[in-house]
């Protein structure tokens, strides 16, 4: 038996979506300052997984803007938005 996850700190109070796509900067810059901040991320590419996408536009009422949308335990950050992204961690502790 292996552990992908084995060395990543696990933190079962926080649950972190990053929708994203292939093309978008922003998402990426956003994935690594969450694993920067040894918070485990589910990454759902929405171009690649329509379920992803149905998911997102479910989760935002369909008011889409643009990526990266971050889920923190259903707390939702429109884009790369450093203090608001750590205002949601803090809330999930």
């Amino acid at each position: 038996m292996s552990e992908d996850n084995s060395s990543m700190p696990q933190d079962d109070a926080k649950k972190v979506i990053v929708y994203s796509t292939n093309w978008c900067a922003y998402c990426k810059m956003a994935k690594q300052y969450l694993v920067g901040k040894n918070v485990p991320v589910e990454e759902k590419n929405i171009e690649e997984d329509a379920d992803a996408h149905k998911e997102l536009m479910d989760k935002i009422g369909g008011n889409f803007r643009g990526v990266p949308v971050i889920d923190i335990n259903g707390t939702i950050v429109l884009g790369f938005d450093r203090p608001k992204i750590d205002a949601a961690l803090k809330a999930a502790e």
